[in-house]
């Protein structure tokens, strides 16, 4: 399994790009998109030039920037020629949602498509087998309803918390992974519905992981909190925990 982070910030970082992940599964190369926010389709299409390359795509709450780039990401698969159905996976109300955005951004354009959108809509405790992947969700807690995903494949196994602090049943589904990824907003001090850097490690270290990618820091903290934020890694006592940046690909 690899792990390519397209973006690694939250909404208003200006050089981190939203936070979104492209994961590729070993044996059978299938591709899942982890959100799409406005940054993520110019990020993706920088690195690919196969409209069919991408089999789903994972949205783990509706907030801006993790879903707002949908429409410009189907408008370029539409223009560079896809005809493989994509499939879309994420919370209950996931196939509204996309029409009520897609209408906002380019009126009609569903009607144009020559691929077919496939919607799996998950709940708190749901799962599924699709693309090459096991998907397992949980709640985390956030502003809205989000979910945290689970991707197992190949003997490997891939947590991504989308946003909001760990739940116990993120946290139970968090176990024994080979990857974290979670949003850790705030470094120092708390926010609410958002995790912190403090609680992402400890969560590390109650569930054991492989390794631990912190992401979507506050764009001002992880500039004026760098020192702080690296001491805590160091202090942590967990050898796997790291700040990927843009563009970094990891093999699990």
């Amino acid at each position: 399994m690899k792990v390519h982070f397209l973006g690694v910030g939250e909404a208003c970082d200006p050089e981190r790009f939203n936070t979104s992940l492209l994961v590729l599964s070993g044996s059978k190369k299938h591709y899942i998109l982890l959100d799409c926010g406005f940054t993520t389709p110019h990020r993706y299409f920088a690195d690919c030039s196969d409209p069919n390359q991408l089999d789903a795509l994972w949205i783990s709450h509706f907030h801006g920037d993790h879903f707002f780039g949908i429409p410009l990401l189907l408008l370029r698969f539409w223009e560079m020629g896809r005809t493989k159905p994509l499939l879309l996976v994420g919370p209950p109300g996931l196939s509204e949602k996309v029409g009520k955005v897609l209408d906002l951004a380019y009126p009609s354009f569903l009607k144009k498509l020559q691929y077919a959108l496939q919607y799996r809509e998950m709940e708190d405790g749901g799962s599924l087998q699709a693309a090459g992947f096991l998907w397992q969700a949980a709640a985390t807690e956030h502003s809205q309803s989000c979910l945290a995903l689970k991707l197992s494949a190949d003997e490997k196994s891939l947590f991504y918390s989308g946003d909001g602090r760990p739940t116990q049943v993120s946290a139970r589904l968090a176990k024994g992974c080979t990857l974290i990824v979670h949003e850790a907003y705030r470094v120092v001090g708390q926010t609410a519905n958002h995790g912190s850097l403090g609680e992402c490690l400890a969560l590390a270290r109650q569930v054991g992981c492989g390794k631990l990618a912190i992401v979507h820091v506050a764009h001002y903290e992880r500039e004026l909190e760098n020192v702080a934020i690296q001491r805590l890694l160091r202090e942590s006592g967990l050898p796997g925990v790291f700040l990927p940046e843009p563009g970094e690909i990891l093999s699990l």
